[in-house]
């Protein structure tokens, strides 16, 4: 099945997996004039107020009312996360096919609230196969921006690729349980054969323990330490450490953070 101008097969999958684009686009903001993922990436002067990254962590803060950045900045990296995996992960199945999503391509709404409002500005078909999904997330989006987050924030590494592990987790869950209600055996097949072979990424295969659709992740986003927040469905943490503030579970991890 080809690509369509604005992938609309996306859309039967729900918000958190559509994405926008340019030519076909008929309402946002103009969404040329917003900052490329690339501008992040790159490390672009944050006095310039062009630099994605920067302006998403504040955003992310200031909407949960954290002062923590590295709180903030971990948790705007899982919700991108989520985004990526959902529009690759979905046009995969659904298309067999996968949009270029170079860095340079994805135009970032960053003061947008959740999901992630992101746009792509030209249509170039790939391969729907898992090395080129790892290619176009893994190392396209989810290395550069770790090395970023690391250096600015002090985020650990593996903290970082543990929520990309948990937003992949996520994806695919919704995946199979969309596929499940409309009998689409085929997706659910097809689903889980590509999850399967992404997990066994070396940068992915470490963050946590699958069973099924199920995930337990090795690590902690550090929602806990938002106030009023609470511990994932799939965190490694069976309650919250002391010191943090009296918090409640939250029950949809990866594509529901940030």
């Amino acid at each position: 099945m080809d690509l369509d101008p604005d992938l609309s097969a996306l859309r039967l999958l729900g918000g958190f997996f559509a994405l926008r684009t340019l030519p076909g686009a008929v309402d946002g903001p103009d969404a040329r004039r917003l900052p490329a993922l690339a501008e992040g990436y790159a490390g672009a002067d944050t006095q310039t107020g062009r630099d994605p990254v920067t302006l998403r962590v504040a955003t992310v803060a200031d909407r949960l009312g954290t002062g923590e950045s590295r709180v903030a900045a971990s948790l705007a990296q899982q919700g991108l996360a989520a985004r990526l995996w959902s529009a690759a992960l979905g046009c995969a199945v659904l298309y067999g096919r996968l949009p270029d999503l170079d860095p340079r391509l994805l135009r970032w709404d960053v003061r947008a609230a959740v999901p992630d409002d992101l746009w792509l500005t030209e249509l170039r078909p790939l391969p729907g196969d898992a090395a080129t999904l790892a290619e176009a997330v893994v190392h396209g989006h989810l290395e550069p921006l770790t090395a970023v987050l690391r250096v600015r924030y002090g985020v650990a590494p593996g903290l970082l690729w543990g929520n990309a592990g948990s937003a992949l987790a996520a994806t695919a869950r919704e995946l199979s349980r969309w596929a499940r209600a409309r009998g689409r055996t085929d997706v659910a097949e097809r689903t889980r054969a590509l999850t399967g072979e992404l997990f066994a990424h070396p940068l992915l295969s470490a963050t946590g323990i699958r069973t099924g659709t199920a995930f337990r992740r090795r690590s902690c986003c550090l929602y806990y330490r938002v106030p009023g927040g609470g511990l994932c469905g799939d965190c490694c943490l069976t309650r919250p450490p002391r010191s943090s503030p009296r918090s409640s579970p939250r029950s949809s991890p990866g594509a529901a953070s940030g």
